[in-house]
C-alpha cells in the first residue's frame, strides 16, 4: 500500500526539508548541502520527493547515463517510515525510468541492512556483488540491481 502522498520533482525550496529527512535517517553518514545540490542539477527529473499534508517526508536520488540507472539513495522522514512512502517514490523512479527507456537500475545497501535488503527484493532487486569494505566505517556493501525495459523486463512485476 502506497502512502497518500504526492510525489514530484525536487525544488530547490526543498532542500532544508531534505537535509532533515537526510540527518533523522543517516545521522553522521547523511550527505551535505552541496552534494545535494549536485544531484539536483545532475539528475534532473529523477530526484523527487514524497509531500503529505503539505511538507516533504521523503526523497529519493537516481542518476540515469544511457540506458542504465543508479538509485543513489533514498529516503523517509521516521514518523512516515511504514506507510508506503518508499514504495511510492520507488514506483514513481521505475516510471520515470521506463519512460526514458533505461534497462537496468542498480544500487548499492549495507548488508548489514537487513530490512533495506528486504525492502529491494520485494521490488525484484537482486544481489550482484558484495563489495567488501565500501562504507567508510569499514562495513561491506551490497551491489543489487533490477531489469526495468529490455528483453527480461516482460518478465517482471509491473509496479
Amino acid at each position: 500500500m502506497h502512502a497518500r502522498c504526492h510525489i514530484r520533482p525536487m525544488r530547490q525550496g526543498d532542500m532544508d526539508a531534505i537535509l532533515h529527512v537526510e540527518h533523522a535517517s543517516f545521522g553522521s553518514d547523511a550527505y551535505d548541502r552541496k552534494l545535494f545540490a549536485g544531484y539536483s542539477r545532475a539528475c534532473e527529473g529523477l530526484f523527487l520527493v514524497a509531500e503529505s499534508a503539505g511538507r516533504v517526508c521523503g526523497y529519493s536520488v537516481t542518476r540515469a547515463r544511457g540506458n542504465r540507472a543508479e538509485l543513489v539513495s533514498i529516503a523517509v522522514d521516521p514518523p512516515a517510515r511504514r506507510k508506503g512512502v518508499a514504495s511510492a517514490l520507488l514506483a514513481s523512479t521505475l516510471r520515470r525510468l521506463r519512460r526514458r527507456n533505461v534497462e537496468c537500475l542498480s544500487l548499492m545497501v549495507r548488508l548489514a541492512n537487513a530490512g533495506a535488503r528486504g525492502f529491494y527484493e520485494k521490488y525484484e532487486f537482486t544481489q550482484v556483488r558484495i563489495v567488501r569494505k565500501y562504507y567508510e566505517d569499514g562495513s561491506d556493501g551490497g551491489l543489487m540491481q533490477r531489469t526495468i525495459c529490455g528483453a527480461r523486463a516482460g518478465l517482471r512485476q509491473r509496479i
